[in-house]
């Protein structure tokens, strides 16, 4: 074992026991503030009050919202497969907690007169256990999906699955860079390998593809195909309700969280204190601050959710499967291999002395050319889309909107007749030369 590992696998029964609390706690009161802060931000982008009036700004609303929804009736339908259906919150919502064991909260502390680390434990793949322990609980909303007896729900389940496989993909290539230049998949070890300078500045490109995949991972707008309200009536959980469907929504706000944790874990330096405070003041990264600058760089990802959800429309599903496909996977290749290259142009001592001689450097420099590279591709093209130009000429030819064609007289009965384009007024005045009725 590594000797930043050693500090891990020693604490006594009740300090793992109480770690393990406390993680649980938090993540509940962060889901409940998570939810109130949601529907605050949205109020305001809206302008409107959102909730105000249970607690002191509206804190206690998420807690009265939960107290009703746990009292509501608990219906499962005939077609549904009991057992699945009962047991698929439960694998939703288990993963959700179990991904925060190994995110560092803080440095060692003298916790309860014992010196140990913020922390639940570590190992040499942790991230690799992070995203593990994440792809068993999309299988819960697939088998939630599936289990419902609903084509609906089926549609959002296997919307989940083909969003998993294609985002998951992205999310993992992204993080490869992140491996290569900390030389370790600890979380930990990640966290001290940026003392200097984050990885969200040197490795922009992983930066931004994994910000992408994450809200891709997450179900969360304008990513939120599994769920689609607008054509899938609530999607994978449209049959569930009470204690059931609120599984599901404290495992999607603690996905949020995690994945949030995780990104500022990887890229923004993890606890350690932002914008270079420590080089100010020597106590920054002591004792229990450092848990406030972890918490407000999650909450910073949490709010950029947030803001993605009140101000993009759903993508269309073949634009997100493309999206994930032919640009972020081809793009996170090519960086790999140029983050690869300088590592290895590094170690052989290719660069010379002076600024335009720092690998750092050139990677910078790489990535903000992938990173606008792939920003190019969220431009629209200019023209009409495919299809629309003979949709367009023919609306125009005929002066009206496409209507299917009125019953014609001696037709076969149930005979597919062609779909034709034509105006209000021809269709009126056909109907009224059918009914007999002439004008004089």
């Amino acid at each position: 074992m590594n000797d930043s590992l050693s500090a891990f696998g020693s604490d006594p029964w009740w300090v793992v026991g109480l770690k393990a609390l406390l993680i649980f706690v938090i993540l509940v009161l962060l889901t409940l503030f998570n939810i109130w802060w949601e529907r605050r931000v949205v109020a305001r982008m809206q302008h409107r009050i959102g909730p105000n009036v249970h607690g002191p700004f509206g804190l206690l609303q998420s807690l009265a919202d939960g107290v009703k929804l746990a009292f509501k009736e608990d219906l499962i339908p005939k077609a549904a497969d009991k057992v699945v259906f009962v047991l698929a919150p439960v694998i939703v919502v288990v993963p959700a907690f179990v991904t925060f064991s190994v995110i560092p909260f803080g440095p060692e502390v003298n916790f309860f007169g014992h010196q140990t680390p913020l922390q639940l434990t570590d190992m040499p793949v942790a991230v690799l256990f992070v995203m593990a322990i994440a792809s068993i609980g999309i299988y819960g909303i697939v088998l939630g999906g599936w289990s419902s007896g609903s084509t609906y729900s089926l549609l959002g389940g296997l919307r989940s699955s083909a969003q998993m496989i294609s985002y998951e993909v992205a999310m993992g290539l992204a993080l490869v860079a992140v491996f290569m230049y900390a030389g370790s998949m600890s979380t930990s070890e990640i966290v001290a390998a940026q003392d200097d300078l984050w990885f969200g500045l040197i490795l922009l490109p992983s930066f931004v593809i994994y910000a992408i995949a994450m809200v891709g991972e997450t179900n969360r707008a304008p990513f939120d195909l599994p769920e689609a309200e607008g054509e899938l009536v609530g999607g994978f959980h449209t049959e569930y309700s009470s204690l059931k469907f609120a599984l599901f929504f404290l495992a999607e706000y603690i996905n949020m969280a995690t994945v949030s944790a995780l990104a500022a874990t990887l890229f923004l330096g993890g606890w350690h204190a932002p914008f270079w405070i420590d080089e100010v003041w020597a106590g920054a990264n002591e004792g229990y601050w450092p848990v406030l600058w972890f918490f407000g760089k999650v909450l910073f990802f949490v709010f950029i959710f947030i803001w993605l959800r009140g101000s993009l429309p759903r993508l269309r599903y073949d634009q997100f499967m493309a999206f994930g496909w032919k640009r972020l996977i081809p793009i996170s290749l090519v960086w790999i291999v140029a983050v690869a290259t300088m590592r290895a142009a590094r170690n052989e001592g290719v660069f010379d002395e002076g600024f335009s001689g720092n690998p750092q450097f050139w990677l910078i420099v790489v990535g903000v050319v992938l990173v606008v590279l792939l920003l190019t591709f969220l431009v629209p093209e200019k023209g009409s889309k495919e299809g629309e130009d003979d949709l367009e000429t023919a609306t125009a030819r005929t002066g009206g909107f496409p209507v299917p064609p009125m019953p014609a007289g001696g037709a076969v009965r149930g005979a597919a007749a062609p779909l034709v384009f034509r105006s209000a007024q021809d269709t009126v005045s056909e109907t009224v030369r059918d009914s007999g009725v002439t004008n004089g």
